[in-house]
């Protein structure tokens, strides 16, 4: 079993309430694993989770990034500027 740091940014905070958490996974979990957990515990964000940018350790990352033991995920909503 990872333990893994997640931060919520922007609207998912909102949907969920909270700016952080600690979630415990299957090791060699990844992005997509950790975005179907928080949609389990939270089904009313799932339709978000599925559009939110996600960095792990701070780098842009994919659904099928790896999650190494103790990492820090933040979830946060594509921007656009003008």
């Amino acid at each position: 079993m990872i333990k893994v740091q997640v931060l919520f940014f922007a609207t998912i905070r909102a949907i969920i309430g909270l700016k952080k958490m600690e979630i415990e996974l299957a090791a060699g979990s990844t992005v997509k694993d950790l975005k179907q957990k928080i949609t389990e515990m939270y089904p009313h964000a799932g339709p978000a989770m599925e559009s939110m940018l996600t960095a792990v350790n701070r780098i842009f990352s994919d659904d099928d990034t790896s999650l190494p033991d103790q990492a820090e995920i933040a979830f946060f909503p594509h921007i656009s500027g003008g």
